[in-house]
């Protein structure tokens, strides 16, 4: 599986029905979390919300705070 941090790359992989799974931080912009929101519930795509947006950045492997994360399939 592989990570793709933030919120206009999220969203994409939501819109191509790429994401199977979104994290979204708790602390995260309220307007930025209500977007992604709706789009995953329309296109069927499961939320799993974290705690901080630190706690999604160490998640994902990087050094400053993510708001959400697309996981997709690894690219062959």
């Amino acid at each position: 599986m592989q990570y793709i941090i933030g919120s206009k790359q999220t969203t994409k992989m939501v819109e191509q029905r790429k994401a199977i799974e979104v994290y979204v931080a708790q602390d995260a912009d309220p307007r930025m979390k209500d977007s992604i929101v709706r789009l995953c519930e329309t296109a069927g795509v499961p939320i799993t919300w974290v705690e901080s947006m630190k706690s999604l950045g160490v998640t994902c492997g990087i050094e400053v705070g993510a708001a959400m994360a697309a996981v997709i399939p690894e690219i062959e």
